[in-house]
């Protein structure tokens, strides 16, 4: 190694020795017209690479070791602050991007929140308005109904009193249980005494049971079914009494009314003894 490294030294100092006369001889060479600037920067950089190889020549006669030439330092740095200059680049056009999409998000939020806002106000609305209807409903449960008024008089109290019946249970037929409520109920008042007036009774029961007052209906069936008349419709006025009484909580009278049917109506219709079955399940009669 160390003969191979003594030619290059020799070349090195050689052309060292040769810069060292080149350089002084050309700075003191006159000149008639004064370098363009194109001219002046070769010649710095031709100056800077003497010193260049005046230091490598320098160094390598000092310590003997291989001389390692390093690029100059200017060129280093600016491939470094290219580097940067394009990660910074990168960074700012993440940014731009990152902030293009919270924009957009951020639009649709609002847009969102603009529909969740008018699906708000209509719910509200539509809560106000039920509110309303409910207030008017329960102020229109609060006013009593008016009493029927009983038919008025006939020249003939049996026909009055068949036309009163028959109008009745055209109501109930109907469907119109209100209507046919008031019209029983009426018939009872005007005609206690009448061949159909437990029937009566017995059919304005049923309208009581439709709209739930028990305790009315529980009445009619009693006033029906005094004196366990041998009707058609008896057996099942029997039953009915028993189902009021289950929903007024008495399920011992209920099961008593049951037992009943079946001493006083024992040939009752398949219909009739069914539900009274049913009713005595919901009454746990033993």
């Amino acid at each position: 190694m160390t003969g191979r490294r003594r030619p290059v030294l020799r070349i090195l100092g050689a052309a060292a020795a040769v810069a060292l006369v080149a350089v002084p001889s050309f700075a003191q060479t006159p000149m008639d017209d004064p370098l363009d600037a194109r001219d002046a920067k070769r010649v710095d950089r031709m100056e800077k690479v003497v010193r260049e190889l005046r230091d490598i020549v320098f160094k390598a006669q000092k310590t003997g070791a291989p001389v390692v030439v390093e690029p100059a330092d200017t060129d280093a740095r600016l491939a470094d602050l290219s580097t940067r200059i394009a990660d910074l680049e990168g960074t700012l056009t993440r940014l731009n991007g990152s902030l293009e999409a919270t924009t957009h998000e951020l639009d649709q939020a609002r847009r969102e929140n603009t529909a969740l806002r008018g699906q708000v106000k209509a719910l509200s609305d539509r809560l106000t308005a039920d509110e309303q209807k409910a207030a008017e409903a329960v102020a229109a449960a609060a006013i009593p109904p008016a009493a029927p008024e009983p038919p008025p008089p006939a020249a003939d109290p049996k026909a009055a009193a068949a036309e009163a019946f028959t109008k009745a249970r055209q109501l109930m037929l109907s469907g119109d249980y209100d209507a046919a409520e008031g019209a029983f109920s009426a018939y009872v008042t005007a005609y206690p005494d009448t061949p159909r007036t437990a029937e009566a009774r017995y059919w304005w029961g049923k309208t009581l049971s439709v709209r739930g007052d028990y305790v009315k209906a529980a009445g009619a069936f009693i006033g029906a079914i005094r004196g366990w008349p041998q009707t058609a419709w008896a057996p099942d006025a029997v039953v009915e009494l028993a189902r009021a009484l289950v929903q007024l909580k008495k399920p011992g009278d209920a099961c008593q009314t049951l037992t009943e049917l079946n001493r006083k109506y024992p040939k009752a219709p398949a219909a009739v003894t069914s539900r009274a079955a049913t009713v005595r399940l919901q009454a746990k009669c033993t």
